[in-house]
């Protein structure tokens, strides 16, 4: 590589000696499928097929199929909010949204309450495959006349923990994110989900079928935990909204994972925003299949005696009430925690991975301290970040001693709230910054030259009520969600006057290492882990980069410069970005 560059306005040429600058060109960089970038989202999305059904059924009885149904299809209008979103900034998530729309306030209390979704989904995601494997082996202990009976809860918090420690050194030491991987465990999932239907359906159509009990009041069997601070009144059963509202709140944490949504655009091939509508209408109809579908199997199939003694690992206890010979139920049961297991440690994974990309990114804008990012000495990976991160997980779960309905109470805090801010800051964007859009969510009715966003605010309206009538009826998760997002606010309100008065401290470059790959490895290019990377427009003026390497001693760390546009829409295959803030 040369040690020269011109800068072609002054003509002069400046000598850099030892400094070494990589140049990463398009032929480094690779675009993923819709069907790649849809298999991302569904291992984080389809994971909560594996319990949601379950927890909705012990709030609200038998009625919850039609619930998680509803929430799957309000799923895709919500879904719609976010490639709206996309199509405005490239990094679509819930910060960058709400910052842009309502001020940065608003941005660092939408981002607390979306990193209590992301520390509840490590946990419940890690607790859920340790039950549906501690089911299993009890199963087969039974079978075996063994009198050991392992206990639920406490096995499945210690799996949980083990499958979180165990991701969280992966992801120290810059655990390579695949969408080829991601992709095969949709395939061997897609192998169980039509296996599961065709065996269901024929279960059905030889024992008969009855669909659960429709939505109405008198149908609504509340648990004790169901209501919080409602149940002193009379309103759950008497006002049918408010039932509806209640049901509905109790089934949101089956619309998890639509953040994943923001950040996986940034990786779609050409043309993105076509193809993230197709990924999206893939994830509406694969999720809608697999998670109101398990619900309703799990209602029509299970008998009524038995179903709670399944909520655990409904899909397990599908298996096991199936027509057909005992030892291929089994084997089927199995085949399903192997798929579980797969799946759910999957979105462990993603929760780290998504939380340290959130944190990283509020670190670039000075909120957090630049020593939070300061990369691993031997990985170059943002350890501090990811111990932080890990660290609340897994008090998480010792807190909930594994109980996958308090964690699931616990969830639907952060998810709804982070969701009605995004849309609320995308309906703020339509009056603030009117211009024309590639997407735009339908139903929008014009009177002249005022526009009428009737879809987008009746979106708004019902994920707001949602998060209202979860305030009331959610104890747990009201008291830990406020708790939580109070703390994580101040501490990023702090931090960032802190940051700021020491401003001259503050480089906001993003950090990153360097991994072998199959051409490129650091040995052959010489680079350090730690480095700084700098993003450049026009290889004409190098201006930036120049005082980088005035100010940087490039004795400790190496400089990489990057085109920023390329940076901001696409992913490094070779040179992978491990901090989280550019990938």
């Amino acid at each position: 590589m040369s040690n020269h560059f011109t800068n072609r306005k002054s003509r002069t040429s400046v000598s850099i000696g030892a400094h070494r600058v990589l140049i990463a060109s398009t032929a480094m960089l690779a675009f993923i499928s819709f069907w790649r970038a849809a298999a991302v989202v569904l291992n984080d999305m389809g994971s909560s097929a594996f319990y949601a059904g379950a927890i909705a059924e012990h709030f609200v009885g038998k009625t919850a199929p039609w619930f998680v149904l509803a929430i799957m299809l309000l799923s895709y209008a919500v879904r719609s909010v976010y490639i709206e979103s996309s199509s405005m900034f490239v990094r679509g998530g819930v910060y960058r949204v709400v910052k842009e729309a309502m001020g940065a306030t608003l941005a660092k209390f939408s981002v607390s309450a979306l990193m209590f979704d992301y520390i509840l989904t490590g946990p419940i995601s890690g607790v859920s495959a340790g039950l549906y494997l501690t089911g299993l082996l009890n199963e087969l202990l039974h079978y075996a006349h063994a009198k050991l009976v392992l206990p639920s809860n406490g096995t499945a918090a210690v799996f949980a923990i083990l499958v979180t420690i165990y991701f969280w050194w992966e992801n120290i030491k810059g655990i390579p994110e695949s969408s080829e991987k991601a992709l095969r465990i949709m395939y061997v999932t897609t192998v169980m989900v039509v296996l599961m239907l065709a065996w269901c359906s024929y279960t059905l159509w030889v024992r008969g079928a009855h669909l659960p009990p429709w939505p109405r009041l008198s149908n609504l069997v509340y648990s004790s935990d169901a209501l919080g601070w409602l149940r002193h009144t009379s309103l759950p059963y008497t006002v049918g909204l408010i039932g509806i509202l209640i049901g509905l709140g109790h089934s949101v944490l089956a619309m998890s994972g639509e953040e994943t949504m923001a950040q996986v655009y940034r990786e779609i091939e050409h043309p993105k925003l076509r193809n993230l509508e197709k990924a999206g209408f893939v994830i509406f109809v694969y999720s809608l299949i697999f998670t109101a579908g398990v619900a309703f199997f799990a209602v029509m199939i299970i008998p009524d005696a038995v179903r709670s003694n399944f909520f655990d690992n409904p899909i397990g206890g599908l298996a096991m009430y199936l027509v057909g010979p005992l030892p291929l139920r089994l084997f089927f049961r199995a085949f399903v925690v192997v798929v579980g297991v797969l799946m759910l440690a999957g979105a462990v994974n993603t929760a780290i991975v998504g939380s340290n990309g959130v944190l990283n990114r509020v670190s670039e804008d000075g909120i957090l301290p630049h020593w939070f990012r300061h990369p691993h000495r031997r990985f170059g990976t943002s350890h501090r970040i990811l111990n932080l991160v890990v660290g609340l997980q897994i008090l998480t779960i010792l807190l909930s001693r594994g109980n996958i309905f308090v964690l699931g109470e616990a969830y639907a805090f952060g998810v709804m709230w982070s969701f009605a801010l995004k849309a609320l800051a995308v309906l703020v964007l339509r009056y603030k910054e009117p211009g024309a859009r590639e997407f735009r969510v339908p139903l929008n009715l014009r009177l002249g030259r005022i526009e009428l966003p009737l879809g987008l605010g009746l979106i708004t309206v019902i994920l707001f009520a949602l998060c209202l009538i979860n305030l009331f009826t959610k104890q747990v998760a009201t008291l830990s969600g406020v708790a939580f997002t109070i703390i994580f606010f101040a501490v990023f309100s702090v931090s960032e006057r802190v940051t700021r008065s020491h401003a001259t401290e503050h480089v906001a470059l993003d950090q990153f290492n360097l991994e072998p790959g199959e051409d490129l490895t650091p040995e052959i290019v010489g680079v350090r882990p730690g480095n700084i990377l700098v993003m450049v427009r026009n290889y004409n003026t190098l201006y930036n980069l120049n005082a980088v390497l005035d100010r940087v001693d490039t004795h400790a760390q190496d400089v990489v410069r990057a085109p920023s546009p390329i940076f901001d829409a696409c992913r490094i295959r070779r040179v992978r970005i491990d901090s989280g803030t550019v990938v």
